[in-house]
């Protein structure tokens, strides 16, 4: 049986054709041992076919095509997509689908092939074989003779140029390694990552600082730690006060405002006058109100740092958010290392993460498992009781494990399931301390899709009659513009002086728009259109004033709506209907 090889580099596609295998008897360490000769090596493989890219780009989809099964079309969809996952699986493109089929022998239905194709990766191998039936296999014999055929691929080619090789693999991977970084960077749940970090540290930061600063500044005025317990306040007045010798009454306006509460403003400045701390100069009054600034800056910045964490967490997962809180959130994502890691994890493994240590150290000890890591910062497990706090943990977890999952796969964002799973957990509390029975999943779920559903419907409705508003009042302008060589009044409709009314020339549309507003109008109301119609005549009553002409169009406008109800009944009225409507318009 013939062996071929089908070899994937940087320049193109090649295949080679192995013959002579019967001598070497298929032996992995004869092939391993004459792939460092090229004259021997020569020998038993030969070149067949190549086939070279078309420019860096072709180069890269093919190469991300048979390693990561990205297609070519879609190869821009998965780079700049921040919810699309790699899935590890090659695929033959059309190119390599026709470069096989012209140049390997064809297969015939119902008849064994008389040859092979060998690859380096089972997966593409798989999907070759699906495709267009080439047998194809991958085992050590095969790798060995790719290595071999890797080794002394620039001498098989006789028209490639020394140096162009190594040039187009340095491309290729420049390219390939950049496209890969920007559809990590691209990923937001680096970003949340990143912020739930820096969010830790900073609180560390800023709680080591505001002790350094009051230890430093109670060396000046001692009595004001216990008066002021927040760091942030305290690191406000003490960049207020400077001096406490120079504190007066004067200052208690100022005080007020920081502290919001103006017996504790007093109580500072009656501390001060009886304080007894030391005096310090004015070089070292300076460095501790810069030292103050900074601290304060560090915490305006937490908050900042906080909202973008919110609006972040809010936009890559907004259910799991909702249900558990951002920075919970955020955590259980940072631990697992993306999104999706965490959306791959179960349940189990979700409720102790972070609990790593406790846990192997239990299972070397033989002793108690940890219930909860992560979560247990959760308010739900703090407002459990201690007999259902592991309960709570693991019903927890599981919603936790459900949110992550939609997050991370579904393809529009909402917050509905995020909101029902916490309805949930609430319901589930209830019944551990009170035995309320609480409703069943699938109920929720149920309620859930049907409130989305609903949601997306409304935002296609509100699409529509938005975008129907929009051409209404492209074509009323358009109605309203001015012919040229037209003045703008004589757009406007004017009565003439017989008490005649000239109207404007109405588009299909307008009247069918009118008629289904009389429609609607007078239904119900048939005998009160009939008596109306036995009471007004066809023809309009001439007007003297510009008044009695406006109540002759409307008039005019209901008999119109009236007649077109009766021509609705029977196609014989319709000639009735232009005959009066022609009669009221003279």
């Amino acid at each position: 049986m013939a062996l071929h090889l089908l070899y994937e580099s940087a320049s193109g596609y090649s295949l080679f054709l192995a013959h002579g295998l019967d001598e070497i008897g298929q032996n992995t360490e004869a092939v391993r041992n004459s792939v460092s000769d090229l004259n021997r090596f020569g020998k038993v493989v030969k070149l067949a076919a190549f086939h070279p890219f078309e420019s860096a780009l072709d180069a890269l989809n093919q190469c991300n095509s048979v390693s990561e099964g990205i297609e070519k079309s879609d190869i821009t969809n998965v780079l700049y997509d921040d919810r699309v996952e790699c899935v590890v699986t090659g695929v033959m493109t059309d190119e390599l689908r026709s470069f096989l089929e012209l140049n390997l022998p064809k297969v015939k239905e119902g008849k064994k092939p008389k040859f092979s194709l060998g690859v380096a990766e089972p997966k593409i191998g798989s999907h070759i074989f699906e495709e267009t039936k080439i047998p194809c296999q991958s085992n050590e014999f095969v790798l060995e003779l790719l290595r071999g055929v890797r080794l002394h691929f620039d001498r098989f080619i006789k028209d490639l140029k020394p140096g162009d090789l190594e040039k187009a693999q340095l491309g290729l991977g420049h390219s390939y390694s950049r496209a890969k970084v920007k559809f990590n960077v691209n990923r937001v749940d680096n970003m949340v990552i990143q912020a739930i970090f820096l969010l830790d540290t900073l609180d560390k930061d800023i709680n080591s600082f505001s002790m350094r600063v009051r230890e430093w500044y109670s060396w000046h005025f001692p009595e004001l730690v216990k008066i002021v317990n927040d760091n942030y306040l305290y690191a406000k007045v003490a960049k207020f006060i400077e001096n406490k010798s120079d504190l007066s009454e004067e200052k208690i306006p100022g005080l007020t405002d920081i502290l919001g509460d103006e017996d504790k403003a007093k109580e500072i400045v009656e501390a001060a006058k009886a304080s007894m701390g030391q005096d310090l100069s004015p070089i070292d009054l300076i460095n501790v109100q810069q030292f103050a600034q900074r601290v304060m800056d560090l915490a305006e910045y937490r908050k900042k740092l906080y909202e973008y964490l919110v609006t972040k967490m809010n936009d890559i997962a907004p259910n799991l958010a909702s249900l558990i809180g951002e920075v919970v959130g955020a955590r259980l994502i940072s631990h697992a290392g993306s999104l999706t890691n965490l959306a791959k994890c179960p349940s189990s493994t979700l409720q102790i993460l972070g609990a790593e240590k406790a846990l192997f150290r239990a299972l070397k000890t033989k002793g108690n498992t940890p219930k909860y890591g992560l979560i247990f910062h959760s308010s739900f497990i703090g407002r459990a009781s201690a007999r259902n706090k592991g309960r709570m943990a693991r019903y927890l977890a599981n919603k936790c494990s459900i949110a992550s999952r939609i997050d991370c796969f579904a393809e529009s964002s909402t917050t509905v399931f995020g909101e029902k799973l916490r309805e949930q957990v609430e319901e589930r509390l209830e019944f551990y301390d009170k035995g309320i029975a609480p409703r069943k999943n699938i109920d929720v779920m149920k309620a859930a899709i049907e409130s989305t559903q609903n949601n997306d419907t409304e935002m296609d409705v509100d699409k529509a009659t938005s975008e129907a508003s929009a051409k209404k009042s492209k074509k009323k302008s358009k109605d309203n513009a001015p012919e040229d060589g037209e003045p703008m009044a004589e757009d406007k409709p004017t009565a003439a002086t017989n008490g005649d009314a000239s109207e404007e020339p109405k588009t299909e549309k307008k009247k069918k728009k009118q008629k289904r507003k009389l429609v609607e109008e007078e239904e119900g109301e048939e005998e009160q259109v009939q008596a109306v119609k036995n009471s007004n005549g066809v023809n309009g009553v001439s007007a003297e004033d510009g008044t009695a002409k406006k109540k002759k169009k409307k008039k005019s406008k209901g008999e119109d709506g009236q007649e077109d109800l009766a021509a609705a009944a029977s196609e014989g009225k319709k000639k009735k209907k232009k005959k009066s409507r022609s009669e009221a318009e003279d």
